[in-house]
């Protein structure tokens, strides 16, 4: 166990956490108009890998947690071919832009629920999940979201990458 965890999990959580640490580098880069290729790099790795492990923790049903792996790999179906193959040429810059941001988001708003479901503190203040706590918390990260994801989508305006 490592704080707690199975080391399965605690690759899942250490790649999430290196996936939203790298995502805001990312992010906020965009909102500067640079390209930080590396960065942005790391942040589709794993971000993609934490979707991608997280199917193979044990599972008896369809779950919130499913649902928004799938989500975010179709996401970054799209952002991953924008950004590589497209070359951030024309719409494209705008469609990495937002759609990395999204996979951001899914990460971060995965991440507010977990702290409510983990640390006792918060869990006091929404145990199921739908108290009043825990919507205005996810409201307020996707509000700062979407005002993210415009700025990035307006500002972020490097010269395409060339073959």
């Amino acid at each position: 166990m490592i704080f707690g965890m199975t080391p399965y999990t605690f690759f899942h959580v250490l790649l999430s956490l290196i996936g939203i640490f790298t995502g805001f580098i990312a992010l906020f880069g965009m909102i500067a108009g640079k390209r930080l290729d590396g960065w942005n790099g790391i942040f589709l790795l794993t971000t993609a890998l934490t979707s991608i492990t997280g199917f193979f923790f044990p599972f008896h049903k369809l779950t919130p947690g499913i649902i928004l792996g799938v989500i975010s790999l179709v996401v970054l179906a799209v952002a991953i071919p924008a950004r590589y193959v497209k070359r951030l040429a024309g719409a494209w810059r705008r469609i990495y832009a937002v759609t990395a941001s999204i996979a951001l988001y899914l990460n971060v708003f995965v991440l507010v629920a977990q702290l409510f479901m983990k640390v006792p503190s918060l869990h006091v203040l929404a145990p199921t999940g739908s108290e009043p706590p825990f919507l205005i918390s996810q409201v307020v990260v996707m509000a700062v979201f979407i005002v993210l994801t415009i700025a990035a989508a307006i500002k972020f305006r490097p010269e395409p990458l060339h073959a």
